[in-house]
């Protein structure tokens, strides 16, 4: 939970760059990895976290720490993101590098409307999560902080081998495990699913079905969940023949599972005790 001053700081910054970041296309990415590389070493660094968020310190000493760490090697657009974010006042010092966290999100947001992906990084990111639901023991291990970060990511790479997800996709959810910063590996991918669901002024629901679903099925679908959420829905139609029939309806952090194999396992269940 971040305050009202860490809100409204990171409101500005959001709006204030966003054309920046737009215009500035494909070459958004490099924007996106350097603010995120920096997070990292925020989210390492406490010392240097004060020193960007104390009020007390001139403009000009904050900015010459962060170009001292940059050494010119950046894009000048991320060093000017991360010079207007010590510009403005923070509830805690960590709220910097969740800002920053935020920038180089919206960023590989706006390079995904370059390549036109943002609706397939958004339904593969809703896909990961989906998939995962039911895989308690490996959710636990890519959410371990106690853990090695190598080991996290090595995980990841090996459940999404063969996958065909963008490369933009799986990078976004290895972020997510190796850097855990302080959430949960499916708690951080909800949220990145419901970023780019606001980027795209609509939520992503992903529908699992055993056969691939008709027009008329998305459209009611759509119509459905447009009114239930009051919010223009695009649906993200996943098809895995394991589910036999039924589906499985998720958006945001809600599940629904109405598969015939869930409800097949729920009476094996049932069977077990009574027996």
């Amino acid at each position: 939970m971040r305050g009202e001053t860490s809100l409204s700081s990171d409101k500005e910054t959001r709006a204030k760059y966003a054309p920046l970041l737009k215009s500035k296309g494909k070459d958004a990415l490099r924007v996106a990895m350097e603010l995120y590389t920096f997070v990292t070493l925020l989210d390492a660094n406490r010392p240097l976290e004060r020193a960007l968020t104390d009020p007390s310190r001139p403009a000009e000493d904050k900015w010459r720490v962060i170009d001292t760490i940059l050494a010119d090697k950046a894009d000048p657009l991320t060093v000017d993101i991360l010079h207007d974010l010590t510009d403005h006042q923070w509830s805690r010092v960590v709220h910097i590098a969740n800002a920053a966290e935020d920038m180089s999100v919206d960023a590989t947001a706006y390079y995904a409307d370059a390549l036109g992906i943002t609706n397939q990084v958004a339904g593969e990111l809703a896909e990961i999560h989906s998939a995962l639901l039911g895989m308690p023991l490996v959710l636990f291990r890519l959410s371990d902080g106690y853990s090695d970060s190598k080991a996290r990511a090595d995980l990841l790479r090996a459940l999404l081998d063969g996958q065909h997800m963008h490369p933009v996709t799986e990078q976004m959810a290895l972020n997510a495990t190796i850097d855990l910063r302080g959430r949960r590996f499916p708690d951080t991918i909800v949220w990145l699913v419901d970023r780019f669901s606001e980027h795209m002024d609509q939520i992503m629901v992903t529908v699992t079905t055993a056969v691939s679903m008709k027009d008329e099925q998305v459209s009611r679908l759509q119509e459905v969940y447009g009114r239930k959420l009051g919010k223009p829905v695009h649906i993200n139609s996943v098809v895995d023949p394991s589910v036999l029939g039924g589906m499985k309806v998720q958006y945001g952090s809600v599940s629904t599972d109405g598969t015939v194999a869930t409800q097949l396992k729920h009476l094996k269940r049932r069977m077990a005790v009574a027996g």
